[in-house]
C-alpha cells in the first residue's frame, strides 16, 4: 500500500480530483488547504487542516503529525506580497536563503520543494498519483486546427519558449500571427478574459499552453478544464492547444463535449525538445 499522501491544496478542481483518485485506489490522504487559495468546492474538498501560506512551521508540523511521507503540490496559488504573506521564522529563513530565486514561479517552487525534501518528505508529481490527467497527443473532439490556426499555434510555442527561459508564464493567445497577450502573474483565466476585448476581425485566436523549458514536472504543470473552454468561447477564441504529456487536462470528456458544442478545437501538441 502506498504511503499516506499529503496534498497541499490551492485553488481549482485539481486537489479534489487527486483526493478522488486516491480514494478509488484505497490510498490515505491528508489535505492541507491554503487559506485564501484552496476552494472547498461547495464542501466537496475534504480539508483536514487549513493554513496560511506564510505559516511554514505549522504546515510542516501538521504534515508530520498526520503521518505524511509523500507530498503533492496541487492547485492554483496566487502569489501574495511579502506583507500579505506574514512569514513565520521558518518561512522567513527560507526566503532569506533563496533570495532572487523567489522572483520567478519555477525558482520559488524548486526552492520550496528542496526545503520539503530537506525536512524528510518526498515531493511527487501529480501525474504519478493520477496518470490519466496528462494531456494526450492529437485532437480531442470533433474539430481540428486549420492552416491559420496551425501558424498561430507555432507562433505561440515560439513565444512561450522565449519567455519560459525567463520563468515568465505558460500561456499565450495568438490571433492571425499577432500576440494578443501573454500570461504573467494574473493567470490563464484573466489572460483569456483580457484578450477578449483585444480580438481582431476575422478568425478567432488560439490559446497555447506549455510547460517552461527545463521545468520540474512535479509541480505547476499547465492545466486546462471545462472552464477554460467556456472562457475561450466567451472571448471569441476558436481553439486551445496544450502540450501533450506535460500538461494536465481535467474532465476530458466534459471538455470535449463543451468544445464541440461551441465549435472550438482542442489539440494536444507534441512539442520537439
Amino acid at each position: 500500500m502506498p504511503p499516506k499522501l499529503g496534498i497541499i491544496a490551492g485553488g481549482g478542481d485539481l486537489p479534489l480530483r487527486l483526493v478522488e483518485a486516491c480514494r478509488s485506489a484505497g490510498r490515505e490522504v491528508f489535505v492541507l488547504g491554503l487559506e485564501g487559495h484552496a476552494d472547498p468546492e461547495g464542501g466537496k474538498l475534504p480539508v483536514d487542516r487549513w493554513s496560511r501560506l506564510g505559516a511554514a512551521g505549522a504546515m510542516l508540523d501538521a504534515l508530520r503529525e498526520a503521518g505524511v511521507r509523500d507530498i503533492v503540490l496541487a492547485g492554483r496559488v496566487r502569489r501574495p506580497s511579502l506583507a500579505e504573506l506574514k512569514p513565520d521564522w521558518r518561512a522567513a529563513r527560507l526566503f532569506a536563503r533563496i533570495g532572487a530565486r523567489a522572483l520567478g514561479d519555477d525558482g520559488l517552487l524548486r526552492a520550496v520543494t528542496s526545503e520539503l525534501e530537506g525536512e524528510g518528505f518526498r515531493v511527487v508529481a501529480t501525474q504519478d498519483v493520477f496518470r490519466d490527467l496528462l494531456t494526450p497527443a492529437g485532437n480531442l473532439g470533433a474539430f481540428a486546427p486549420d492552416a491559420q490556426a496551425e501558424v498561430d499555434i507555432a507562433r505561440g510555442v515560439e513565444v512561450i519558449r522565449a519567455l519560459g527561459h525567463l520563468d515568465v508564464g505558460q500561456a499565450v493567445i495568438v490571433q492571425q500571427g499577432i500576440v494578443l497577450g501573454v500570461e504573467a502573474i494574473e493567470g490563464t483565466d484573466a489572460l483569456i478574459d483580457r484578450c477578449g476585448s483585444l480580438r481582431r476581425e476575422g478568425p478567432g485566436g488560439v490559446l497555447v499552453k506549455m510547460s517552461k523549458p527545463g521545468q520540474d514536472t512535479r509541480f505547476d504543470l499547465p492545466t486546462v478544464g471545462a472552464v477554460t473552454v467556456e472562457r475561450c468561447a466567451a472571448a471569441g477564441l476558436r481553439g486551445i492547444a496544450v502540450e501533450a504529456g506535460k500538461s494536465i487536462m481535467l474532465d476530458r470528456e466534459t471538455m470535449a463535449g463543451a468544445a464541440d458544442a461551441r465549435g472550438l478545437f482542442i489539440v494536444g501538441l507534441e512539442v520537439p525538445q
